[in-house]
């Protein structure tokens, strides 16, 4: 790892930040999209079962494919996955728009189209996320998270609402074309500006001399992770806070109407509230870099977002504000806890392996989304939409206060490469710790 922070150079703000502002704006157009085919699908159908498949073909490939799009990752050119995971989307968007021009769009035309740009979107974050460290110094690592995070947040906020007065104003397919434009700005510094390349390093630590499979290097990846105590505990508490938070966001709207007795525009306000805390948190975040030790920052944060979510499952029926104060509460605590924990992934983990470890966290996280769905719907209609905001923001809040006496989790930033290297070695640190 320190060769690679190394040879890193000393002007490396131009060349990250110009492809980071290209990914950014191409993000952005994406969000567009993706509202406008949401809203297709709500105006022409008007089926809640369409919208539900929808979103869950939208995941498949996060969820089944993550572990084998993150081996390609690490055995392929990232520049070029980049390249073509952004132009593929693209491309995809363009048949679409053929297809509203021609008339003969379908439903399930949507569907393949949702399902191909989030193909692109699995190659596309770890990717991105992987590359990060080649390009960035270790020390501002948590700050460049704490930026990704501010602009998720602010795509949050202003792309529905743009989306929705484009979408009134403009045909659909002149919607889409947006994301043509904005994925050409994402490629086009791409093609001239290289991204390092991490070498690829036997257990001895030596470069690597030999070729490989796919299917010794998907091996080697599970073998890393399982090998390291830490860093499953820290996936594990990662899966189970998505676990808990995932269906916050999808009861919103039968906690607004039910609860609060509103409508429309008070789930507006909750879900802008949201948007506007992350933003918060990411500023914060980019300015201050959180403490040292980047876990310790990140298990606050999910105490943090345990303790918003409490508050809006505890505000009565007549104090709404409550509620958008809890959800403002957690959506800042959200960079706080991801931007740190995912600096310390991109610090601590290979650079060769990054793309694995990376994708396999984003395929467990989306996991728990359905999973939890299913559970949290029924037990919300029995005993109350507000109980598993109890439930969900205790829990996350408890699991973070315990999660400081977990040797593992804690000491996990202590651990060199040298650690791993043996994973016998380290599953016995790990038991007698």
């Amino acid at each position: 790892m320190q060769a690679i922070i190394e040879s890193q150079p000393k002007n490396w703000t131009f060349p990250f930040f110009t492809i980071w502002t290209g990914q950014s704006i191409s993000l952005f157009g994406s969000s567009l999209v993706q509202f406008a085919l949401v809203w297709w699908l709500t105006r022409e159908t008007g089926s809640a079962t369409i919208l539900a498949m929808a979103t869950l073909l939208s995941m498949l490939p996060k969820i089944m494919l993550g572990a084998f799009v993150g081996t390609l990752i690490d055995r392929w050119n990232r520049r070029l996955v980049l390249i073509f995971s952004d132009a593929g989307i693209a491309l995809s968007t363009v048949g679409l728009i053929i297809l509203f021009v021609t008339g003969y769009v379908q439903v399930w035309h949507i569907y393949a189209i949702m399902l191909i740009r989030s193909l692109g979107e699995t190659f596309h974050f770890p990717t991105m996320q992987a590359s990060t460290t080649l390009m960035v110094p270790e020390k501002h690592l948590s700050r460049v998270a704490g930026i990704n995070q501010t602009l998720q947040g602010l795509v949050n906020v202003a792309a529905p609402p743009l989306g929705a007065v484009l979408i009134s104003l403009l045909a659909t397919e002149l919607v889409l074309s947006i994301d043509i434009l904005t994925a050409s700005l994402a490629v086009i510094p791409l093609l001239f500006i290289p991204i390092p390349q991490p070498e690829r390093l036997q257990e001895s630590g030596s470069v690597e001399s030999i070729q490989t499979s796919f299917w010794q290097d998907l091996r080697e990846g599970f073998e890393y992770v399982v090998s390291w105590p830490g860093l499953m505990a820290v996936l594990a508490l990662a899966i189970i806070v998505n676990f808990l938070l995932s269906p916050a966001g999808a009861l919103s709207p039968i906690l607004v109407t039910r609860h609060f007795g509103g409508g429309a525009i008070e789930l507006g306000w909750l879900e802008s509230s949201w948007g506007f805390g992350v933003i918060a948190g990411g500023l914060l975040l980019s300015v201050w870099g959180g403490f040292k030790k980047k876990i310790i920052t990140s298990l606050l944060g999910i105490i943090g977002i345990g303790l918003g979510i409490l508050v809006v499952g505890l505000a009565p029926a007549n104090l709404f504000s409550l509620a958008i104060i809890g959800l403002f509460i957690s959506g800042s605590m959200n960079p706080i806890a991801n931007g740190p924990l995912m600096a310390l992934l991109q610090t601590k983990v290979r650079p060769d392996m990054q793309g694995r470890v990376m994708a396999l966290t984003m395929s467990a996280a989306s996991a728990m989304m359905p999973i939890s769905l299913m559970i949290a719907g029924p037990i919300s209609d029995r005993l109350g939409i507000r109980v598993w905001y109890w439930f969900g923001g205790v829990t996350c809040l408890l699991i973070g206060m315990a999660a400081f006496f977990v040797p593992a989790i804690i000491n996990i930033e202590n651990k060199n490469e040298d650690d791993i290297s043996n994973p016998a070695m380290v599953m016995a640190e790990g038991l007698a710790d």
